[in-house]
């Protein structure tokens, strides 16, 4: 079944919720989008949005690699050469891993739907749903407060608190919101690199009694021997982010001494579904816990991701809430969730459809 046609666009998808991170602010959300169209017509979805901060990649990066020119050697090819064809991709843009994401999330999709099963049936399923974070960005306490009540009353029990600004107000939001939701919350805390080491330590130890699930990756991604040189009682709280964008940063970091006890895949860092697999295994033989992660994102590749999830013993965490703020979205459906708790559907592929 030889591949006819790809269509490539760039949609804003808006944000209802800016957030802060330690990095930057995320005010609104542009995506690329792939549509891959089979010779029997079925067709398959895929979407890439970098953050040029962590990867180096920034939109029109991906808009020019996924250009005609450069998608050209696919055309006429059999979707049946899958892995072939997904490790050509990954080998052609190496600079590129939204743009991979997006042609590899694509073909996911597209090979799947020809198969007619989905995603994760044809990975291998192994979990039927798992119970996402929704994300809180850096704000003063009473803010905090107030926008972990609203996602209380949607039935959200699992936090996930943007930090790395000012340690002594991380503490403060940390106690008060454990004060306030007692253990009916879980709480998780990304620092986005924002910490030195003293700042890791002061944060641990005066956290150590409200029962924090993670810390993603406090520190700066380029000193993976530091992140290794940390006690192990720190490293089995620590999620490797912005240090993990390929399989090799997982052999690195997974090599004793391990760098970190969890390792957060995001599709738009490791360039799809296809190398994600890769770190997942590396993960699951070093015996590293498992978390999905996302940017802001459209639904097509949030999909992926949980999809991919699924099919992971070691997967131990997911937070994939990136296309619950979008003003909208080039596709509908894709997962089901409810309470927090999100699950694929039944359909071939990712389970989306273009509107």
């Amino acid at each position: 079944m030889k591949i006819k046609s790809i269509d490539v666009w760039r949609m804003n998808l808006g944000n209802t919720r800016p957030y802060t991170i330690a990095f930057k602010t995320v005010s609104d959300v542009d995506s690329v989008f792939v549509k891959l169209t089979l010779e029997n017509g079925i067709y398959g979805m895929g979407a890439g949005n970098p953050s040029q901060q962590v990867v180096g990649e920034s939109l029109d990066d991906t808009l020019n690699t996924l250009s005609e020119e450069n998608l050209r050697f696919l055309i006429g090819r059999d979707i049946r050469e899958f892995n072939g064809i997904l490790h050509e991709v990954m080998t052609r843009f190496p600079k590129t891993p939204a743009a991979r994401a997006a042609l590899d999330i694509a073909l996911h999709d597209g090979f799947c739907k020809y198969l007619g099963v989905p995603v994760a049936a044809f990975l291998g399923q192994k979990i039927n749903k798992m119970e996402t974070s929704v994300t809180i960005g850096i704000k003063n306490v009473a803010d905090t407060l107030e926008e972990a009540q609203e996602y209380y009353d949607m039935g959200f029990r699992c936090l996930k608190v943007k930090t790395g600004h000012d340690v002594d107000e991380d503490i403060e939001r940390m106690v008060k919101l454990r004060e306030v939701f007692s253990s009916q919350m879980k709480i998780r805390v990304d620092a986005n690199q924002g910490y030195e080491k003293e700042d890791l330590f002061k944060f641990f130890n005066d956290t150590k009694a409200l029962d924090i699930e993670l810390i993603e990756q406090p520190l700066k991604s380029s000193n993976i021997m530091e992140m290794k040189a940390l006690p192990d009682e720190v490293k089995g709280l620590i999620a490797a982010d912005e240090s993990l964008k390929s399989p090799e940063n997982a052999f690195e970091l997974a090599s004793p001494p391990v760098a970190s006890k969890i390792f957060n895949i995001k599709l738009m860092k490791s360039g799809g579904i296809y190398p994600a697999i890769q770190i997942a295994n590396i993960a699951r033989v070093s015996g590293v816990e498992l978390m999905w992660g996302c940017n802001d994102e459209s639904a097509v590749s949030i999909s992926a991701a949980l999809h991919a999830a699924l099919c992971f013993s070691n997967t131990k965490y997911i937070d994939l809430d990136g296309s619950l703020d979008l003003v909208q979205d080039a596709v509908s459906g894709g997962f089901k969730i409810e309470n927090g708790w999100m699950s694929v559907t039944d359909k071939p592929g990712l389970g989306v459809e273009l509107i």
